[in-house]
């Protein structure tokens, strides 16, 4: 079910359209595992997965693809967060005022130990309580706190 949207009509959507999108506070190993981020807007920021919904996918199923295609893992959804409002004042586009996400958040529980991050992350880590949000981006905090794991 991978929608690719081609750049011209994707810098379109992002110059006008809020972007719904799942993001995953993903349990593992007594901690929450995060990605240090390859691509804007959170270049260079520890931030939990996550990506854009496609077409006629269910929130559920969109959960599933981005586990495996983000981390490499399976996972089991334990809890719905809700849904959040994500500014960002910048994008990967040249000319954009920004990105405006609008991501459902949940929890999800991994036991598989070989976690593979994408192309979108430089590395994964998992960060165990109490958090130093050095380097963290701002709404991961968001995320900790409301899932409970602060």
């Amino acid at each position: 079910m991978h929608q690719r949207i081609p750049d011209d009509e994707w810098k379109s959507i992002v110059r006008n359209v809020p972007i719904v999108s799942v993001d995953l506070v993903v349990r593992h190993d007594g901690g929450v595992v995060l990605g240090k981020r390859t691509n804007e807007p959170a270049k260079g920021e520890w931030f939990v997965p996550g990506g854009r919904l496609h077409k006629n996918e269910r929130l559920e199923d969109a959960v599933a693809r981005i586990a495996r295609e983000e981390l490499g893992v399976e996972v089991t959804i334990v809890g719905r967060l809700g849904a959040y409002e994500h500014l960002y004042d910048r994008s990967e586009f040249e000319g954009t005022d920004g990105k405006h996400y609008i991501p459902v958040g949940f929890v999800v529980e991994t036991d598989d130990d070989e976690l593979n991050p994408d192309s979108q992350h430089a590395e994964l880590e998992v960060f165990r309580p109490p958090f130093d949000f050095e380097g963290m981006h701002e709404y991961v905090a968001d995320y900790l706190r409301d899932a409970g794991v602060e």
